[in-house]
Order: C-alpha cells, then sequence, then structure tokens
C-alpha cells in the first residue's frame, strides 16, 4: 500500500533548494538541506500559514536526497486525509519521509496512533522525518497523550511570510530559470494588482509567459497592464 501511494506522488520540477528563497528562513531552510544529505536532525518539524513554502520545502527534501541515492518519500496534506492511517504504513523502511499537513492525521484515533507508532519506528530504524502543518505542533488538536511529545522530538521552525522584496526576487527568478525575461517592474506590478499569495502570482506570471509565446512580444509593462485587463474583461 505505501509503495504505491508513494509512486503515486510526483515532485514537481523546480521545487528544489535552489529555487527556495528564505530571507528570514535561513535556519530552516539549513536545517533541511542537512536533514536531506543524511546529517543533521533526525527530525525537523516546520508550521506556518499559507504561501510561507512549507510544501516547497518538503519537496526539495525529497529531491535533494534521491540526488544522493536515498529512498525518499512526500505525502501531501490530500493523500494524508483521504488514506488516514494507511498512507504511513512501511514508510519507516525508508531513508527520509515528508508528511505535509499532518494535521490531516489528529482528530482520528486511527490516523494518531499511526502517526505516533512512524515516528517511534523511525526513530527506531534511522529513517529521518520532516512534518510540516499550518498549525504549531502544539496547536494540533490530539487525543492521544503522547503524539504531542512525539512531533517535538526534533527542532520546530516557524515559517516567516516572505515580504515583498523576496516575492518579486522570486518571481524574476523563477521566469528566468523558465528561459524568459520578467522585468523587476512587472513583478511589482503583479504584487499590486493580483492576489499576493505565491500560488497566484506565479500562475499570473506563467499566464504572462504563455501570452508573450504566443504573440511574440516581449513582456512589458504596458504588456503584462493589457494582458491582466484582458483577463479581468473575459
Amino acid at each position: 500500500m505505501a509503495r504505491q501511494l508513494i509512486l503515486d506522488v510526483t515532485l514537481p520540477e523546480g521545487s528544489d533548494f535552489g529555487s527556495f528563497h528564505p530571507g528570514a528562513n535561513s535556519l530552516v531552510l539549513d536545517g533541511l538541506r542537512a536533514l536531506a544529505r543524511g546529517r543533521g536532525e533526525m527530525q525537523i518539524y516546520v508550521y506556518g500559514e499559507a504561501g510561507t513554502g512549507k510544501t516547497h520545502l518538503l519537496q526539495a527534501v525529497c529531491h535533494e536526497a534521491a540526488q544522493r541515492g536515498r529512498r525518499a518519500a512526500y505525502l501531501p496534506r490530500v493523500l494524508l486525509a483521504g488514506a488516514g492511517a494507511r498512507s504511513l504504513d512501511g514508510l519507516d523502511a525508508l531513508d527520509v519521509v515528508c508528511l505535509d499537513g499532518v494535521g490531516a492525521l489528529c482528530g482520528s484515533p486511527e490516523g494518531e496512533m499511526a502517526l505516533f507508532n512512524l515516528i517511534n519506528d523511525a526513530r527506531a530504524r534511522g529513517t529521518q522525518l520532516v512534518l510540516s502543518d499550518r498549525q504549531s505542533p502544539r496547536a494540533l488538536s490530539s487525543g492521544l497523550s503522547d503524539l504531542a511529545s512525539r512531533l517535538v522530538w526534533g527542532p520546530v521552525f516557524q515559517l516567516a511570510p516572505m515580504d515583498d522584496d523576496a516575492k518579486c526576487a522570486l518571481l524574476v527568478a523563477w521566469a528566468r530559470r523558465r528561459g524568459f525575461e520578467l522585468p523587476r517592474e512587472v513583478a511589482e506590478y503583479l504584487l499590486r494588482t493580483c492576489p499576493r499569495d505565491l500560488p497566484s502570482l506565479l500562475a499570473q506570471a506563467q499566464r504572462l509567459e504563455r501570452e508573450s509565446l504566443g504573440q511574440q512580444r516581449r513582456i512589458t509593462l504596458p504588456f503584462a497592464r493589457a494582458v491582466t485587463r484582458a483577463g479581468e474583461d473575459a
């Protein structure tokens, strides 16, 4: 069951450490990179609001570990919520396991016990764990009293939100990796006029890329204004 679940989850390109802009989160970046390479901590818990980069970092851990020949698994929240306790079967046999949204397992006696057992078994077998959620480990509602202590067996990091400068830098660098230029003034325009969460900003930048290719035009501020206004009128 666990093997099939792991094979069903495909990590997107670009979700590596090199494409993560740490800002105030350099300490957690260093800790996760060391873990991915088989050094550092046995367990790290990362939490923060939506858009702070939790998913990116957990996927980056798996990318880095796999590049070094380590067996790694990334399980998203939707899988943890859908498969529940079954999603954790056999994961302690791997080298690195990243669970994105462990709160999905809390509130269910079966899910909490499975998570409790995985943390214990992983520590016994030398499997490194990265756990994440929007809430801190202490804030997760749990009917299993010992689970809270297991969730903090390693360092706990709260991710700081990205400021506007960091978001602009990320958009410009993301575009450059994809082979096109997104001027800084266009990135700033997107921040002023679009939803400010990273998925929405990246979706708008990707839309500009498609329109630029389709119309064979460079991305400029007037071009970006025309494209976004056309979307509003559609």
